[in-house]
């Protein structure tokens, strides 16, 4: 058996994390591209400009390459719901269902359909009907990811369902629906989303100001980006520590563990950097670097609150659950949350920096920072990814949080050799999708805008799966 994987559970867990990791880096592109795509077609539409045609049509290519790509590598994810976690589907179908199958039957529905109109809309449907069908696309696209975090909501914060003859329940959609879990974690993905979007918008548009050709446009487009980098970077650090009070509340012990705070404490202080204190024998950092009192307000909204330790959370939940180890990996966890945080920060400083140097009429001038805005592109990936390792990682040993545990909920009959097979299938298949995604992106990307009379390249179609 691997290192990374001691047990059965162990390796389905890496499987279905190696997948969802992978196939979460186009999800966001695609949620913040959307829209950025359609603001431009719109400005094209109400000026009769041709730049933004030209624009539209040159970050449309690579909003469908992204698209096309993602749609291929999220099919394995409910493929391996039946394979390695059939006690958890069948223990979960009743209430994870409803919403899996809204976002299958209509909201993928709705984007795809209208994906498909505008991609062979250009010249056959009038330019009202045409740009109608792309907006329509960005909204399923976000009907389609806020379905999707009702079902991992639930999981997280489980409401609007009762447990019976060992599976659950949906007992209220609307509850469901509507969970203070969700509703935080579709703003704060929404707005993840806008991130990359509009920094990969910035970052392509400052590396061909780099290369001085077709300026104007990609003024134009640097100017569109931190329209939408600047409130949306901001916002997402209001959302974020808001998010954190939600999850006080319903996962004390996923914020515990991401503090690595052992013991409860009043005030807490936030804890910048540390070395060690990330085990149950090595409790106490022999480094640290914190902040007084801002745990305590970003756990319970006032600098004085008491916010609980995972010692003390792990007795609650053995006298409610039973005995048993009810720590996550805390390393994890802790990192996962600097990451993230940090990241997020970083963004920020880019998106304002950016529109100062904008506003100022330098931005194409300050080369050293045009070579940091194409960097920054990678941020978001790197923050996404954390994040969604916190938000899992944290839950654990639940897979549904106070009601299955991850050990309890894989499949029986699946054997080792079949889970190890399967994911060594995955990452070649993987691997192969990532060296023609990152090929056609940098392809596609380093090209000039098309004229509106000539396509970019081969038909987009082309790209798109049947």
């Amino acid at each position: 058996m691997s290192p990374l994987a001691a047990t059965t559970v162990d390796l389905a867990r890496l499987q279905f994390a190696t997948t969802s990791i992978y196939h979460f880096l186009f999800v966001p592109l695609t949620l913040g591209l959307g829209p950025i795509v359609a603001i431009m077609q719109t400005k094209w539409h109400r000026t009769g400009d041709e730049a933004w045609l030209r624009l539209t049509k040159f970050f449309g290519t690579l909003l469908l390459i992204n698209f096309a790509i993602g749609v291929a590598t999220g099919l394995v994810q409910e493929f391996q719901f039946g394979m390695n976690w059939s006690v958890y589907s069948k223990y979960v179908g009743g209430v994870f269902g409803a919403p899996l199958a809204i976002e299958g039957l209509a909201a993928f529905f709705l984007e795809s359909t209208f994906l498909g109109l505008w991609i062979f809309g250009w010249d056959r449907l009038s330019p009202r009907l045409h740009l109608a069908t792309l907006w329509l696309a960005v909204l399923g696209t976000w009907l389609s990811g806020y379905f999707i975090l009702v079902a991992n909501s639930w999981m997280q914060h489980p409401v609007g369902s009762k447990v019976s003859g060992g599976e659950a329940h949906l007992t209220d959609v609307w509850a469901l629906l509507s969970n203070r879990f969700a509703l935080y974690a579709f703003t704060h993905t929404m707005l993840v989303a806008l991130t990359m979007g509009s920094l990969f918008v910035f970052g392509i548009a400052c590396w061909h100001l780099l290369r001085g050709r077709n300026v104007d446009l990609f003024r134009r487009a640097a100017a569109v980006a931190l329209i939408v980098a600047v409130p949306a970077t901001v916002a997402n650090m209001v959302v974020g520590s808001r998010f954190g009070l939600a999850t006080t509340d319903y996962q004390p012990m996923k914020i515990a563990a991401a503090e690595a705070l052992w013991n409860t404490e009043q005030p807490a202080g936030f804890s910048l950097f540390q070395i060690g204190g990330f085990t149950q024998s090595d409790q106490k950092p022999s480094f640290v670097i914190q902040v007084p009192k801002l745990l305590s307000f970003l756990a319970t909204g006032t600098f004085t609150g008491q916010v609980e330790g995972m010692n003390q959370v792990n007795e609650g939940y053995q006298t409610q659950y039973g005995k048993g180890n009810y720590l996550p990996p805390v390393r994890v966890a802790y990192w996962g949350m600097r990451v993230m945080a940090y990241l997020g920060a970083l963004m920020t400083l880019v998106a304002l920096l950016g529109a100062f140097l904008y506003r100022r009429g330098t931005l194409a001038t300050k080369r050293w920072f045009l070579w940091t805005a194409v960097v920054a592109i990678a941020f978001p990936y790197l923050a996404a990814t954390a994040g969604w390792l916190l938000t899992e990682v944290g839950r654990q040993p639940w897979i549904v949080q106070g009601l299955l545990k991850t050990a309890t909920a894989n499949s029986p009959n699946v054997s080792t050799a079949m889970l190890g097979a399967s994911l060594a299938i995955f990452v070649a298949l993987y691997a192969a999708l990532g060296v023609l995604d990152v090929i056609l992106m940098r392809r596609y990307a380093r090209l000039d805008p098309p004229e509106p009379d000539r396509p970019v390249g081969p038909p987009v179609a082309e790209l798109v799966p049947s």
